[in-house]
């Protein structure tokens, strides 16, 4: 498995291509703007993309798709909840839809060439976030970065649900290589030591 960073747009988001190394086959995950940028380091390498994964539904994650999926046609996942406004939630903040997406869920596996990702779904940041396994890999979206976590005081954003998530996280069987939505990568081992979120989680809520 090879993985390549790519930070996009005034946001910094990074967009990951996860490339089977035997087939050349990959998966774009969160492109995030700039869709030239991903679509050169593809055709530079020779690969082959087969599926998009967004980690959720807010534009910086986004804004590259339309070019990404014309020229590669491969299909989009999402977790519903993040496809749809809800509660009033303003449209402009939500993944526009269309009968070409599909949906995935709590412990979907999703098969790209050699490669499995798992979904793993964790609310807070907003309430279709999830985390996609892939490996020793954890591609965390906005819900866990390297000393922190995503905020929760946007739209259907939620603290508790987001304290639970990183509960979660921490309570993985083993050590993963992080690599969140914003920022340097990280380590599940190391965030479990060091972040103060999952510190604070575990206060919380294991006492509860």
């Amino acid at each position: 498995m090879q993985i390549k960073g790519i930070p996009v747009g005034q946001l910094a988001t990074n967009c990951y291509v996860v490339t089977d190394g035997t087939t050349g086959t990959c998966a774009v995950i969160d492109p995030g703007d700039e869709s030239g940028v991903i679509l050169d380091y593809l055709e530079a390498n020779h690969l082959s993309c087969r599926a998009i994964f967004l980690t959720h539904g807010h534009h910086d994650h986004w804004l590259g798709l339309d070019g990404v999926r014309e020229e590669t046609g491969a299909p989009v996942y999402i977790h519903r909840n993040d496809a749809y406004p809800k509660n009033g939630a303003p449209v402009r903040m939500k993944f526009p839809a269309d009968d070409d997406v599909r949906f995935y869920r709590e412990g979907d596996v999703l098969t790209v060439g050699d490669l499995s990702f798992q979904v793993l779904e964790t609310p807070g940041h907003s309430s279709g976030s999830v985390c996609l396994i892939c490996g020793n890999a954890l591609f965390s979206g906005d819900t866990l970065f390297r000393d922190s976590c995503g905020r929760t005081d946007f739209e259907d954003g939620d603290m508790d649900a987001m304290l639970r998530s990183l509960l979660r996280l921490s309570r993985l069987e083993g050590d993963y290589e992080v690599y969140p939505g914003h920022m340097d990568f990280s380590s599940l081992d190391r965030e479990r030591a060091y972040n103060y979120y999952i510190a604070y989680a575990k206060k919380t809520l294991e006492r509860s």
